[in-house]
């Protein structure tokens, strides 16, 4: 601290100063004295705090120190699962409004022998069960900056609205395969005309006849679940007059949640698919949150409660049944804007193409 006042402070440094340079230690300009007991008096007193001429701020701003995951996650969505119950083939184009589907019937008359006797005829009737396809379509639309800006958030932001106009229209038409589109002849394997009525499950030793409470703890035994099974097995087999048996390719449709009851098991430790694999060599199980009961978290499901379909997949050599598209994806030229693109995508459906009713039985309220 030098003892004087400020005018001889400035005179005494500035006469100093070039020692300070001379071995090393440069100050700047602002520096024109040392301090003085009145400068230090009245600017450097340390116990108190002097008001700020800037907003008060905690540090840097927070985005310096936000750290974004390069790997970025899709929501998911129920799997669509349709085409997986009784396939799916391709019937006409996008030009196509309808198909027909043609049944022949053999009509034979037999007559009693005579060497001179032309009696008797064998003839064919035919029918021609039509259904109409639906177009249906959705627009992918992106802007320069909005590329640009989504680049900065590592999102891949034209790979993301191709995968999701794809994934939307597949999840409509899978949609479509289940309950058809309305006004339209255009069924679904879940409300076709022509299916007959669903049955009732037998009612359970526990109460009800559901195989689970609506907690969601077992109320049916294994064998339970399987004689439940069992009844729609008998009831195709009369359906058809012994052209199923145990041996024919068979599907079991039913909800994820009323699959679990397959592995309930009984008092010889043996469980419930186990049973159908050594009775129904042939069968497949098939799952489809379309089977479910319909509910908030499952809006596509059967309103009057869990569902299962048993399904003879082929008699003698014939498909009984399969889901129809007539374009699956046909994208359309993409048309350059002033600063932005867009691109219409279609597809369209004919719904759950049924050929033989009869070899579906139902069950609801499982």
């Amino acid at each position: 601290m030098y003892r004087g006042t400020i005018e001889q402070a400035v005179q005494a440094f500035a006469a100093e100063k070039a020692f300070f340079e001379s071995r090393g230690v440069s100050l700047p300009d602002t520096v024109r004295c040392y301090a003085t007991d009145a400068i230090a008096a009245n600017y450097l007193a340390m116990d108190a705090q002097p008001a700020l001429q800037t907003d008060p701020n905690t540090g840097i701003p927070s985005w310096l120190t936000t750290f974004i995951d390069p790997d970025v996650y899709n929501i998911l969505f129920a799997p669509t699962e349709g085409a997986e119950v009784i396939g799916e083939e391709r019937k006409g184009n996008w030009t196509t409004t309808t198909a027909m589907f043609p049944t022949v019937e053999h009509t034979v008359e037999v007559s009693s022998y005579g060497d001179f006797n032309e009696n008797g005829r064998a003839s064919l009737n035919t029918n021609w069960p039509q259904r109409q396809a639906y177009n249906f379509q959705v627009m992918v639309e992106y802007g320069d900056l909005e590329i640009e800006r989504a680049g900065l958030g590592r999102v891949n932001w034209i790979a993301g609205l191709d995968a999701a106009a794809a994934d939307g229209l597949n999840r409509f038409s899978n949609l479509s395969y289940f309950y058809g589109v309305a006004n339209l002849q255009n069924f679904g394997l879940l409300n076709d005309p022509n299916l007959g009525a669903p049955l009732a499950p037998a009612t359970k030793a526990a109460g009800g006849t559901s195989w689970f409470t609506a907690g969601g703890a077992p109320n049916a035994t294994a064998n339970e679940v399987y004689n439940d099974i069992v009844a729609l097995y008998e009831v195709l087999v009369q359906n058809n007059l012994g052209l199923v048996n145990k041996k024919t390719p068979m599907v079991l449709a039913m909800s994820p949640g009323s699959e679990v009851a397959l592995t309930f098991t009984n008092s010889f430790n043996v469980n419930v698919e186990d049973l159908l694999k050594k009775n129904f060599p042939n069968l497949r199980i098939q799952t489809a949150v379309q089977y479910g009961v319909q509910s908030a978290t499952n809006p596509q499901g059967v309103p009057a409660g869990n569902f299962m379909q048993l399904i003879a997949e082929k008699i003698q050599g014939q498909k009984t049944a399969f889901c129809s598209f007539t374009e699956k994806l046909k994208a359309f030229p993409i048309i350059r804007a002033a600063s932005s693109y867009k691109q219409k995508r279609m597809a369209g459906t004919f719904g759950a193409i049924i050929r033989m009713p009869i070899a579906f039985v139902a069950m609801v309220g499982i």
